[in-house]
């Protein structure tokens, strides 16, 4: 890998992977899958645009990224990075009369106002007239501190239900962020693939406005909803449409930060030439967000089975034990994910202290993953822990080698109020071991519904799902139901592998991701490779019926 300071000297790839605080400098989730992604295709040139808050935050490459991978650029959003560019702009640097300046703050307004009614090009057309820095004609981020901007303001916003001063300040956040990620020179790559929608989707969308190629979006998860769940402080598992920030019944602050994230997931999906989800549920999901459900497919997280075969065999081992009914053998049952409020570790803590109750007192709880990412609640985990009486029964492993320690357990605890995709639920299906987790984001899919091959082999679930909402005494119960029906353990055991086997196997992803690439890109198809959703080749291909393959670059063109 080399790093250059100079984005004029970075050389062109054919991949840019845009990624907001996660690969490489964050372990597992979205970046974990982005690692595959550039392992999983050597024959390719990648970048890594990566999204921070400031230079404070984590900067070390914890996966030692492949040799394809050329460069690591990363993109500062605190304003603390940017005190010459943004912060000391003033109105001068127009070079503009009063009168100017009001025509621009107009438009400006108008162009808002159109991304509202459907209509991006406004939008786009002052970017590039005064963000974009291949063809910007002035400094459009040195309006705000004019008079003419204010006056605008209070014209064009009246209704807004803030102080004229609150709304400014506001309004210059909201600039502050866009100019961070827009304002700047982004290196060339035929295909710019952005991993949520936000910040990573206006950068992977603007730095392919500056080079005439494509922008790629991959919604791991519902960034807009998780989001605004997050800043409503509500449940992780409600939905969020694309009127609610008009709709619900929240303060102004709330409405405006509401708009802002929706919005941007407005501005963005149309600039996107494909858009590759993780389960169907999830097309629909976003649609109500307002993302097209054209030119969209399912590409799944997968594993690298093989890799996993010694320790199948080691689970297969433990289903012989676990098969005799010995009464006194201790069931091993594992969280795995990082201790914050969306992963349900206090309410599990509640579930644990049901099962003693109903005299059920043969398991033990190992809880892998990080504490330090949310300090209050992980004390709150402790003590529940400690008044509820069940510190016998958990465990507090930490940041571990996971995968060097699936084989101990039995039955993988996942009680989220939210997910995608979860790597950990196909880590654990791969070496044969059932979960119990929440009917939330692409779970079902996973371990829930029946999978059927294209001979016709159907697979039945690997696991049990409860509802969010009753999670306390759901997760309790399929506790229960599990550790008590030896015959169904056995048969999701079995399942849970052969799921993976037949729709959830790297390579199958990886050959789609490299198919949509080279599409994108306009490059040539490898010689071995198949139409995108090849009903032959593609293994999810009776989930992805009627989905539409990626745009060329010619499409875009056209489009444009």
């Amino acid at each position: 890998m080399i790093e250059i300071a100079d984005e004029n000297e970075l050389p062109d790839v054919d991949v840019a992977i845009v990624a907001e605080s996660t690969y490489p400098f964050l372990k597992g989730g979205v970046s974990a899958v982005v690692h595959d992604i550039v392992e999983g295709n050597p024959d390719l040139t990648f970048g890594v645009i990566h999204i921070s808050w400031d230079r404070d935050r984590p900067a070390v490459d914890l996966y030692g990224v492949p040799s394809n991978v050329l460069w690591i650029k990363t993109v500062y959003i605190s304003m603390r990075e940017h005190q010459t560019d943004f912060i000391q702009l003033r109105p001068r640097h127009l070079r503009m009369g009063s009168a100017e300046r009001s025509e621009l703050a107009h438009q400006l307004f108008d162009a808002l106002e159109a991304i509202l009614a459907g209509d991006m090009k406004p939008a786009w057309q002052l970017y590039d007239e005064g963000l974009n820095p291949r063809t910007r004609r002035y400094p459009l981020s040195a309006l705000l501190g004019s008079a003419e901007f204010m006056t605008a303001l209070r014209e064009r916003m009246p209704d807004i239900g803030l102080p004229l001063t609150d709304a400014f300040w506001l309004m210059r956040e909201f600039f502050s962020l866009a100019h961070a990620l827009l304002s700047r020179h982004y290196p060339k790559a035929r295909v710019y693939h952005a991993h949520t929608t936000g910040y990573a989707s206006l950068v992977g969308a603007a730095a392919a406005r500056q080079h005439g190629t494509s922008f790629l979006l991959t919604e791991h998860n519902l960034y807009v909803r998780d989001t605004v769940n997050t800043l409503l402080e509500r449940s992780m598992a409600l939905p969020v449409t694309s009127r609610d920030w008009r709709e619900l019944d929240v303060t102004p602050t709330q409405r405006a930060w509401m708009a802002w994230w929706i919005e941007m997931g407005h501005f963005c999906y149309p600039s996107a030439a494909h858009i590759t989800y993780l389960y169907p549920d999830a097309i629909a999901e976003a649609a109500a967000l307002g993302a097209p459900t054209d030119n969209v497919s399912i590409v799944p997280n997968g594993m690298p089975v093989k890799n996993f075969d010694s320790v199948y065999n080691q689970r297969l081992q433990a289903l012989e034990q676990i098969l005799t009914g010995d009464e006194t053998r201790i069931w091993r049952l594992v969280y795995i994910a990082r201790v914050v409020p969306i992963k349900g570790l206090l309410q599990l803590i509640q579930s644990a202290r049901l099962l003693l109750d109903r005299g059920i007192t043969n398991w033990h709880l190992d809880v892998l993953g990080p504490t330090d990412h949310t300090p209050t609640y992980y004390e709150s985990c402790k003590a529940k822990i400690e008044e509820l009486g069940v510190e016998r029964y958990l465990t507090f492993r930490g940041t571990v080698d996971v995968r060097a320690m699936l084989g101990d357990f039995d039955l993988l605890v996942l009680p989220s109020y939210n997910e995608g995709q979860p790597i950990v639920v196909l880590e654990a299906m791969t070496v044969g071991m059932p979960t119990v987790g929440t009917s939330v984001g692409g779970m079902r899919q996973l371990i829930g519904d029946p999978l059927t091959t294209e001979a016709g082999i159907t697979w039945g679930s690997c696991g049990v799902l409860v509802n969010p909402d009753n999670l306390i005494e759901g997760m309790a119960d399929a506790l229960q139901t599990v550790l008590a029906d030896l015959d169904s353990y056995e048969q999701l055991t079995r399942n849970a592998r052969g799921r993976v086997e037949h729709f959830f196997q790297l390579h199958d992803a990886m050959r789609q991701y490299n198919k949509i690439y080279r599409q994108l890109g306009g490059l040539r198809p490898m010689a071995e490779q198949a139409d995108l959703l090849h009903p032959t080749t593609a293994p999810l291909a009776r989930m992805t019926a009627g989905l539409t393959t990626p745009k060329t670059t010619h499409d875009l063109a056209t489009d444009r």
